[in-house]
């Protein structure tokens, strides 16, 4: 996939108009079916393989003459691209020339991938012979299908384009077909321009598999980038493919700021997108920014992704001033932010807890983690900006963190849990989930300090015990539910499956707190993970438990790539150097894994200041800056 351009297809390589397979743009299927046969036989596919996030390379054999005995005597390569392209190639190693006839049946619907996503999809359309190929239409849409070399027949009442290759022996012939949207362009992916806005970091070191995760997360980044068709300058991630190829507000602000170590460009693109989305001033969600509902697992209510991207805006422009943001972008930003800030207080309604946005909702925890945070954060911004309103905001926050201590916290015979929410009339949800990791994500203020977190020293240490137990430790990454909770399910959206981006956060919020072994447990499941889905990560997979010889088990709905997890594998290693910049001081602090988890690994090709960065974090879990702007002094 190279957004909007996508490709779907079985390892097979033939399109067979079955399920999802078909050449995509901007979530329309522009063709269904494309099956290739040479000499009468379909080949038979031995390799399919990405070489690249947008491309893949099918090898195939055909034995195409009589005289070839048990052997295939012809080679089928087809380089299957997202932007619309397919090359097929034969290559023979016949000692005769061949002559092949080969054939390409092709179809479409047209469908709208939502409808092919709920089953809606309709018949095949009619084709019509278009200059070197066939055309379809439906009210809404027009594609084509070109080739080079123009076919000798096109036959558009069975879809089938023909040509007579001659191939001397041992040589090649080849095929290229087009396809494009009637009065359409090439796709142009915002990631393969040279204006990207995310640095191709590198890792490298004891363990290998750093370097190909970061760089299967970078590649995937580039591969979501899409930009605002009103505002083509501003660039923002997808959701994932294939089900969620747009904007998710929260999600796209949770993977913009995981990459800020790979510049802050994402972040400003993102941040000035979702500002024009923000709900105007009247009303009682005026300065939210709206999402949709999400799914919350079995035991709550789907929750609000619009709150949460009004407490991440805020967030992320405080985290991206302190990356390298420039004041300029920092200053037509903050009317937002303040917005963001101002609905906080009034949606708190002078109560130290912030509910959900519809009557009846429960007050969930992780909520009140964004809250604080966003609260702490945005006060830091606005007083470093030289604006008002930051006293209010860490009044609020210090009465949330008061009341969540004695409300939410569930004191048993093992130590002790965070409640998974408040019911409406008090009572705590005594659920142990993935969401819990957000009270360790307290957040970047200036001189390299973290946030205040809603819990005290020895709460944190209970959580931290808590997400390092094989309850919500899978060996493959931390568990949505743990597994000796009611309605646990290792398949369960929010109920027992493993997301990457909520192992990140906890891998990093535990790292900052000191806690390096359920951190360094939880990282190195991830990178096993990783490994059995081609350092690929899914948005999310089974929580079940790793043992001697297991894999983990692809979810059926997880978008793979998907923004969250991709970023996630960027958090991941940086967490290792624990990398704090203040860009605005000219300073950042390093707080590296001292226990080293994966050896030593030197991170280049990151981004401080607008200018590169590049850190080392030896054996012994000493950290060094190799390459840094100039001024940029290590703070302490």
């Amino acid at each position: 996939m190279a957004l909007p351009g996508l490709a779907i297809s079985t390892e097979q390589a033939q399109l067979t108009g079955d399920g999802l397979d078909g050449f995509y743009r901007a979530g329309r299927r522009l063709l269904s079916r494309c099956r290739l046969s040479v000499a009468g036989r379909e080949p038979l596919t031995v390799q399919a393989r990405m070489t690249a996030t947008d491309t893949v390379r099918f090898m195939a054999t055909v034995r195409a003459s009589p005289h070839a005995g048990p052997d295939p005597d012809v080679v089928v390569e087809r380089v299957r691209n997202a932007d619309g392209t397919e090359r097929i190639t034969l290559h023979s190693a016949s000692v005769r020339p061949l002559r092949l006839p080969v054939e390409v049946a092709l179809g479409t619907d047209l469908a709208d991938l939502g409808a092919i996503a709920n089953g809606m999809q309709g018949a095949e359309l009619p084709a019509s012979v278009h200059d070197s190929g066939l055309r379809w239409s439906s009210p809404t849409a027009q594609v084509s299908v070109t080739a080079d070399p123009p076919p000798v027949d096109a036959i558009a009442s069975a879809g089938l384009l023909r040509w007579e290759l001659v191939l001397p022996p041992g040589g090649s012939a080849s095929v290229e077909l087009r396809v494009r949207p009637e009065g359409a362009g090439p796709v142009r992916p915002v990631g393969r321009a040279a204006t990207s806005p995310i640095a191709r970091a590198h890792a490298a070191g004891d363990d290998p598999r750093a370097e190909h995760l970061l760089r299967a997360g970078v590649e995937d980044l580039q591969a979501l980038l899409i930009r605002d068709p009103a505002h083509p300058t501003d660039i923002h991630l997808a959701a994932g493919a294939p089900w969620r190829c747009g904007l998710a507000p929260a999600e796209a602000l949770a993977a913009a700021r995981m990459t800020l170590p790979l510049g802050t460009r994402l972040a400003a693109g993102t941040l000035r997108t979702l500002a024009r989305a923000q709900l105007p001033a009247q009303g009682r969600q005026s300065g939210m920014i709206p999402g949709p509902r999400r799914d919350a697992g079995p035991h709550l209510p789907p929750s609000c992704t619009g709150t949460e991207a009004t407490l991440l805006f805020p967030v992320l422009l405080a985290e991206a001033r302190r990356w390298g943001l420039p004041d300029a972008e920092t200053e037509e930003l903050l009317p937002t932010a303040e917005r963001c800030l101002t609905w906080l207080l009034a949606a708190a309604a002078d109560t130290p807890f912030l509910r959900d946005p519809q009557p009846g909702g429960p007050v969930r925890c992780e909520t009140q983690a964004h809250a604080h945070r966003a609260a702490l954060l945005g006060a830091d911004l606005l007083d470093t900006c030289g604006r008002p309103g930051g006293p209010a905001l860490r009044q609020w926050a210090q009465e949330l963190r008061a009341a969540f201590r004695d409300s939410f916290w569930i004191d048993d015979l093992g130590g002790g849990r965070p409640a998974a929410a408040l019911t409406p009339d008090g009572r705590p949800v005594p659920l142990l989930g993935a969401t819990a990791v957000h009270l360790l994500d307290t957040g970047l203020l200036s001189g390299g300090a973290q946030a205040a977190g809603l819990l005290d020293r020895v709460q944190t240490e209970q959580l931290a015990r808590l997400l390092g137990s094989p309850v919500m430790d899978s060996g493959w990454g931390l568990r949505g539910l743990g597994a000796k909770d009611p309605g646990h399910n290792p398949f369960g959206h929010r109920g027992g499956a493993v997301r990457p981006y909520e192992t990140a956060i906890a891998v990093s919020g535990l790292a900052a707190a000191g806690y390096e072994k359920e951190a360094a447990s939880l990282l190195k499941g991830t990178l096993a993970a990783a490994e059995h889905f081609g350092h690929r990560l899914p948005e999310m997979y089974a929580g079940e438990q790793r043992t001697d010889g297991s894999a983990p088990l692809p979810h059926p709905a997880a978008c793979r790539p998907a923004a969250t997890a991709a970023a996630a594998g960027v958090l991941l290693l940086t967490s290792l150097a624990g990398i704090r910049p203040d860009a605005p001081a000219g300073t950042v602090t390093l707080r590296p894994m001292r226990s080293a988890p994966l050896g030593e690994i030197v991170l280049t090709g990151l981004r401080i200041a607008g200018a590169p960065f590049a850190v080392r974090v030896s054996r012994l879990g000493l950290a060094m800056v190799e390459e840094a702007a100039d001024g940029l002094q290590l703070g302490v």
